[in-house]
């Protein structure tokens, strides 16, 4: 069996800040801020502070989708914040914050500045401030809601769970492996089973609640996620597979996926974005000076 079957729980719990693992280094178990440094801001309403891990892409592409529908108030600044460095515990950024997670969005367009925080909120928040991507009818728009909270709650046994435990921990530990595999094959049965019977998570419409789900589960399922798609026997879920394809295809959703993100090929990277012209492929190594085929 694993190391940790001899573990006892102490008494009181104290912090280890030398326990390891890939994160260790910004782990800690109180919030706020931990150094002064006030945040950029750029010329369009929308400030979006974050980084390409599947919270960051769900945000990217929902303004670009809003962009291709010719919403031209979701035009935007991405502004680079890198977790492993610790950017996210900055004064500016706890502000906007208080939970030091990526992403964070600034709404300037309002008589005060609108902070939005976690993402399945910042999605919500675009596609009614927009009237996009959300549908109106009653059971459609339950739906996607249902999809939408699905994901927010599912999520973290994906990438806490199995995802810590698979790709980051320090020591592989059979017991926690074993039951967060177990919970995220579960949890893509239960996307396969929906889709076997609908093209889209709300229906027939593509919604705020695919753009949530897409770069965890998407991800997952094309073995992108954690280099687990053999572990996981992710072809056996071929209705998730064929959704992923379909959003993957779409131009909104390849131009999101390479905002604010500083690892892959370089031709997918685009550190931050001020402008529809940063994709273009003349201005990426302006914009990249530095990228690196490296991974988070």
């Amino acid at each position: 069996m694993s190391d940790d079957q001899g573990y006892t729980p102490p008494t009181v719990w104290t912090w280890d800040a030398e326990s390891g693992g890939r994160f260790a280094s910004i782990n800690r178990p109180v919030a706020g801020p931990t150094h002064d440094k006030s945040l950029p801001v750029g010329e369009h309403p929308l400030q979006l502070y974050s980084l390409a891990t599947p919270n960051g892409v769900k945000v990217t592409v929902m303004l670009e989708e809003l962009l291709e529908l010719g919403h031209a108030g979701a035009d935007y600044d991405a502004w680079l914040i890198n977790i492993t460095e610790g950017d996210q515990f900055s004064s500016g950024y706890v502000d906007i914050n208080p939970n030091s997670k990526i992403p964070v969005m600034v709404d300037r367009s309002t008589d005060t500045p609108t902070r939005v925080f976690e993402s399945g909120s910042i999605l919500l928040y675009l596609a009614n401030k927009f009237g996009a991507l959300l549908p109106l009818e009653h059971h459609a728009h339950t739906e996607a809601m249902n999809w939408l909270f699905w994901q927010m709650g599912s999520a973290p046994f994906l990438g806490g769970g199995f995802g810590h435990f698979y790709a980051y921990a320090p020591i592989k530990i059979e017991y926690a492996i074993n039951r967060y595999a177990m919970e995220t094959k579960r949890q893509l049965d239960v996307l396969n089973r929906h889709l076997a019977e609908h093209e889209y998570l709300a229906g027939d419409d593509y919604s705020i609640a695919d753009i949530a789900n897409w770069p965890w589960y998407g991800a997952l399922v094309k073995g992108l996620l954690y280099e687990a798609g053999e572990f996981l026997q992710v072809q056996d879920y071929s209705h998730v597979i064929r959704w992923a394809d379909a959003i993957a295809a779409r131009p909104a959703a390849q131009r999101g996926r390479k905002v604010n993100r500083v690892w892959g090929e370089p031709s997918d990277q685009l550190f931050e974005r001020h402008d529809a012209s940063d994709f273009d492929q003349r201005t990426l190594d302006k914009l990249n000076p530095s990228a690196k085929a490296t991974t988070l």
